[in-house]
């Protein structure tokens, strides 16, 4: 035959096998999902009808009539009447290993209380361990400690008139404060001639001994290393717990935002035995001391990094190492106040009943980390493929920290390495433009941005008019361009991403708080729904260098989304609290489902 006949031929062949294909149409889909609203939170913020899920990955984002073509005798098909289909949540900032251990332990949840009834409860949680007695410590979690009604102050001897010989530590909610009684105070060596740790302080009473009352980490550290660690199967039973909670809530991937060999390890063991529900990303903690050689602690979160991070993201849940954690200050709320400010806090210089706020001389810390050696260590990192995760709470820390990304811009472009700093709760107007100009990811806990204890009581005399009018500047930031990304900081906060969403629309707390916290908090326009949504979804995708895989419902990506009970779109903005999951899939697989046909 000649070439030219071969060549006819064969291109009659290939024409006819097209065809043939577009008669059969696609492949059948192994579940299709359809009559809904689909919120795409892609580029156009689109909405549809109907999925088609093959294999892990989206195989079809479009309407009813198209999404018939997909459907065949062993798929299943999903009719969610109307209901609405999203994106999975992405919690850009939480650390999940210490929620799920809180689940467990004597928990005081987050609830505002006066002396006698913190003591109380603690008292029950000793009655009920009473085989731990006398040396067993008693881990008390979620004291509310800026929420204590009228003002009072637990010390060391609250714990002491309690019924036990055991050494208690009772844990700020806010993770920078810690009780202890002085058991434990003895166990851990700590007298009146103990110095205050770099980066910590050990308040004390008018003769100079210690309260019981430790401030930051660098503090409570002194306490922690005498307690015993929890043994593997602890940390194993603690990751259980917090995935399933992550899990009711919609949470698809989640970062653990300071994390150690122990919490990586307890997650890495519940993969091992297939039961990881969730993507999950480890920021390494990389403590002040350690920037004095930065090499070495580069090199001990790369190991961790070889040893856990999973590789290229599919659609079976993976561990992932990427990120560094580095503190850069405290807390900005009262008494702690050791968030990094650029002027003073303010005192009252008056009396309670007349009070005269005016600047102080207090302006917090230090920044933990100098600003060269800052710099020098966020480059070494960036060189080895890892991207800095920083904790700012107070102005002069958000300012130094986004100096450190300008100076890391010399080497690598925002797209490169994604630098996040988190909480962001108190920056100056000057810096506002920066975060856009930097490219660096604002990783907001939108719950903060109401009126409450910690935030009416604890920090707008204490903060001074100016800087309030700011306080938590979600919309402000967002007006200036910055990419707003959401991370609840679980178990600071209960894990609720729904109520923290309606917060960072209305800016108000619940409507039980009471008329003292009532209103919104401070000058700040908010966030609109679809900026809370993007900053739980594509854009925490984006901070997590996983936005090519995961954030959106498009065509290629993974099968990562959830099914609600009621349009966040369309429903009263103080009702987006009360969403409820009904289905929540990862990479095509059911993890958690209610009633959902």
């Amino acid at each position: 035959m000649c070439k030219h006949c071969q060549r006819a031929l064969l291109g009659a062949c290939a024409s006819l096998c097209v065809a043939a294909v577009h008669a059969a149409g696609p492949a059948p889909a192994d579940a299709v999902y359809r009559n809904g609203y689909v919120y795409t939170v892609d580029a156009h913020d689109a909405v549809r009808q109907a999925i088609a899920v093959r294999a892990g990955r989206l195989v079809y984002v479009g309407n009813n009539a198209g999404v018939a073509a997909y459907v065949g005798p062993r798929t299943e098909v999903h009719d969610l009447g109307g209901r609405m289909l999203m994106a999975g949540l992405i919690d850009g900032h939480m650390h999940p290993l210490g929620g799920g251990a809180a689940l467990l332990k004597c928990n005081l949840n987050y609830e505002r209380l006066d002396v006698a009834t913190l003591r109380a409860r603690i008292q029950a949680c000793l009655e009920g361990s009473r085989e731990r007695e006398p040396d067993g410590w008693l881990e008390v979690v979620n004291w509310f400690k800026e929420g204590m009604i009228a003002g009072d102050a637990a010390t060391r001897e609250t714990l002491d008139a309690l019924d036990t010989r055991r050494p208690i530590v009772v844990m700020s909610s806010f993770f920078h404060s810690a009780l202890v009684n002085s058991r434990a105070l003895e166990l851990a060596h700590i007298t009146a001639v103990t110095p205050d740790p770099p980066g910590g302080a050990i308040r004390r009473d008018a003769q100079g001994r210690p309260t019981g009352v430790l401030e930051d980490e660098a503090a409570y550290r002194l306490i922690q290393t005498v307690i015993p660690p929890p043994a593997p199967e602890q940390n194993v039973a603690a990751a259980k717990a917090a995935l399933d909670a992550l899990r009711r809530q919609g949470v698809t991937t989640a970062l653990d935002a300071a994390a150690d060999e122990g919490s990586i390890s307890a997650f890495d063991a519940v993969r091992l035995e297939g039961g990881l529900t969730a993507r999950m990303h480890f920021a390494v903690h990389i403590k002040p001391p350690e920037a004095a050689d930065p090499d070495a602690a580069v090199a001990r979160a790369l190991s961790l990094a070889q040893r856990f991070d999973g590789g290229q993201i599919g659609p079976e849940p993976a561990i992932t190492v990427r990120n560094i954690k580095v503190f850069l200050d405290g807390v900005i709320t009262a008494p702690t106040q050791t968030g990094a400010m650029i002027t003073p806090y303010f005192e009252n210089r008056g009396t309670t009943g007349k009070p005269q706020w005016a600047p102080g001389m207090n302006r917090g810390p230090d920044v933990y980390f100098a600003p060269q050696p800052l710099a020098r260590l966020i480059r070494l990192a960036a060189d080895s493929g890892l991207e800095p995760h920083m904790h700012a709470d107070g102005d002069r820390a958000v300012r130094e920290g986004l100096d450190a990304v300008a100076a890391l811009r010399r080497a690598y472009p925002a797209a490169k390495i994604r630098a996040a700093i988190a909480h962001d709760e108190v920056v100056d107007p000057a810096d506002f433009a920066r975060y856009r100009a930097v490219g660096a990811i604002p990783v907001l806990s939108l719950q903060w941005e109401k009126p409450a204890a910690d935030t009416i009581d604890g920090e707008r005399e204490y903060l001074g008019p100016d800087r309030f009018r700011y306080i938590e500047p979600a919309g402000v930031l967002a007006r200036a361009g910055a990419r707003i990304t959401f991370g609840s900081d679980w178990p600071v906060d209960p894990l609720d991403e729904w109520f923290a969403l309606k917060v960072g629309v209305t800016r108000t707390n619940a409507p039980d708080a009471g008329p003292r916290y009532a209103g919104c908090l401070g000058e700040d326009p908010g966030l609109t729904r679809r900026q809370v949504l993007r900053a739980a979804t594509i854009n925490a995708a984006y901070e997590l260098h996983q936005d090519a895989l995961t954030g959106s419902l498009e065509v290629g990506k993974l099968a990562d989304f959830i099914v609600l009970d009621r349009n966040v779109l369309d429903v009263p903005a103080e009702d987006i609290a009360n969403v409820k999951v009904l289905r929540t899939v990862v990479g095509g697989r059911v993890v958690y489902d209610t009633r959902l046909p």
